[in-house]
């Protein structure tokens, strides 16, 4: 149930779609709309350029970026707030701190990351509307989105507050610590796959599927996050994450297995992890030592965790591990890759 706190909290005057709807003279999607975006539409593409002052063809590019359709230049879709964003971008570019030719790339990295993060947030607001046993009014349903979206709001402003300070912490720590002149870092990157993805979502309704992606998220951020380690991405099935050194991400990997292991909604992992220099741009990882974790984790049984020549002599004598050589495999791009079985000792 949907406690009285949302619905006596909310104290904010309804105004523009909100009141039109509620006058039944405005649909509900217009006045759901309003409340997200913060503002009323107000403007065409043309009068948007004329008012920040960007240029047409640009506005049109970093629209595309932030993956959106193309809209035509007569349709009033712009607010008030889409205006301070493109003034806010201007602003950083003219003091230097977000150049021309980087902009669309930036765009386009934040949009990816905001896309897959608001689809879970209407999915849950979804849950919490339906829900209601009771059944909600429109009403109440707008009091209930005016309530919670500021909140959401609110609580991603920290938690990126929160990411930005551990990330700043770790670029000053990690200062001149083996950094190349071509902007790479040394890092060990890691691929856990689950087995037999295509074939289990045949097997399994949609709820089960729903319940087997959170369930894989739940536990690859437990053990990665909590072993130190960082998530690149995660991609249904699949989960790119990095670590300072090879102990790290051997324990990740390991403990990736084992949890997975007793886990019954969960089937098996295949894991790769490969070491060297990666180039980081815009929360992504790129390199050959990238494409070596990939290649070592399609290679990968079952159940098993692969890892390449780096990572196994940085394992030599650690206490815990155990690295054993297998014959060298052809892969796509490597005629001659030369993987080690991890266990532990």
């Amino acid at each position: 149930m949907v406690g009285g706190s949302f619905l006596a909290g909310v104290g904010r005057l309804l105004t523009g779609a909100v009141v039109r709807h509620l006058a039944g003279d405005a649909p509900l999607d217009e006045a759901v709309e309003e409340i997200v975006l913060g503002a009323p539409r107000r403007y065409t593409r043309t009068e948007l350029v004329e008012v920040s002052g960007i240029d047409l063809d640009e506005g049109r590019r970093l629209w595309r970026a932030v993956g959106f359709p193309e809209v035509g230049d007569d349709e009033v879709l712009f607010t008030d707030r889409d205006v301070a964003a493109i003034r806010l971008m201007t602003g950083l570019t003219e003091a230097g701190v977000l150049e021309p030719d980087v902009r669309e790339a930036v765009a386009r990295a934040i949009a990816q990351s905001m896309s897959r993060l608001a689809e879970w947030q209407v999915g849950m607001l979804r849950r919490l509307l339906e829900g209601e046993t009771e059944g909600l009014s429109p009403q109440q349903s707008l009091q209930i989105a005016a309530a919670v979206i500021p909140a959401m709001e609110e609580l991603q402003s920290y938690v990126w507050r929160r990411h930005l300070a551990a990330t700043v912490h770790r670029l000053l720590a990690t200062a001149g610590a083996g950094g190349g002149d071509d902007g790479t870092v040394p890092l060990v990157v890691g691929f856990a796959d689950m087995v037999g993805f295509t074939r289990t979502t045949r097997s399994r309704s949609t709820d089960e599927l729903g319940a087997m992606i959170e369930r894989f998220g739940s536990v690859t951020t437990d053990v990665i996050a909590g072993r130190r380690g960082r998530i690149v991405k995660t991609v249904g099935y699949e989960v790119l994450f990095v670590a300072d050194d090879a102990v790290t991400a051997a324990g990740i990997a390991l403990e990736l297995q084992e949890r997975t292991g007793s886990e019954p909604l969960l089937p098996a992992l295949r894991i790769g992890l490969a070491a060297g220099p990666v180039l980081t741009r815009y929360g992504d990882v790129y390199g050959e030592t990238v494409n070596i974790a990939s290649r070592l984790t399609t290679h990968a049984r079952p159940d098993s965790v692969l890892v390449d020549r780096a990572v196994a002599e940085a394992l030599a004598g650690e206490e815990g591990f155990a690295v054993r050589p297998l014959r060298a495999v052809a892969v796509r791009g490597y005629r001659h890759l030369h993987p080690w079985l991890l266990q532990r000792a």
